[in-house]
């Protein structure tokens, strides 16, 4: 490399930094501060609108220490029986529309009538769907237009409720006290009193055998009916030459 070149290239002016802004160059320093509560800091901000994310933690329930969880515990394995068994719509919608408006301890304050009108039905269907229920010990009545949910099967613990002075109360119900009040009223059927999925297990497994009985039943008779007759596996002619002999 020559002299000249390598002076050239020494007094090539260095291209200066980017100058760069600040991403908070708007906010003083001063009003850096610990946030101790989120309303505060909205009303500083009053024509936005202050939203916080986090992740959730699984099955995280929201309650306040005033007013702790109200929640529904659903038997799994009780949906997944009935949804076996129950070859109709209907009683699954009534089971779904009893859980839906079950109150503290399983209680269900709903007429047949008032069933029959928000399902869409006839109230000689709901109650067709409903004794099927019934039978099995899912629900059973406690008085005119008061249902039990049996406590295995789905229960809700609490719910606020108003109270006469127009307040709001939290009522809380154990499952396990519901649970020992139904062992112990001799009135109502074993099956309530004890309830066990068993039965409806046994029941889906003799439906199950009825119709795989019933398919080949149908599958033979289908065979029966389309298999050829004698006559058809005769030779062409066989039949003139018998004639001519």
């Amino acid at each position: 490399m020559s002299s000249a070149q390598s002076r050239r290239r020494q007094a090539a002016p260095r291209p200066k930094p980017a100058s760069t802004t600040p991403l908070i160059h708007w906010l003083p320093l001063a009003t850096l501060a610990l946030v101790r509560s989120l309303d505060d800091l909205a009303r500083q901000f009053p024509d936005r609108d202050l939203a916080l994310s986090r992740k959730r933690a699984p099955l995280e329930m929201y309650s306040s220490e005033d007013n702790p969880n109200a929640f529904a515990l659903d038997s799994l394995e009780f949906f997944l029986v009935i949804s076996q068994y129950f070859r109709e719509a209907l009683p699954l919608r009534l089971i779904f529309l009893l859980i839906a408006c079950q109150r503290a301890g399983g209680r269900i304050e709903l007429t047949q009538e008032e069933m029959s009108k928000v399902l869409d039905v006839s109230r000689q269907a709901v109650n067709e769907a409903l004794q099927e229920i019934m039978t099995h010990g899912i629900v059973f009545k406690r008085s005119r237009g008061v249902y039990q949910f049996n406590p295995p099967s789905s229960y809700r613990i609490g719910e606020l409720v108003r109270t006469m002075d127009g307040g709001k109360k939290y009522v809380r119900v154990e499952q396990d006290e519901v649970l020992n009040e139904v062992r112990r009223d001799t009135s109502l059927p074993d099956l309530v009193r004890f309830p066990s999925l068993d039965h409806l297990r046994r029941a889906v497994e003799e439906m199950r055998a009825q119709r795989a009985e019933r398919r080949t039943e149908r599958r033979k008779a289908r065979q029966a009916a389309e298999a050829p007759t004698d006559g058809l596996w005769e030779l062409p002619g066989a039949a003139e030459e018998g004639m001519a002999q």
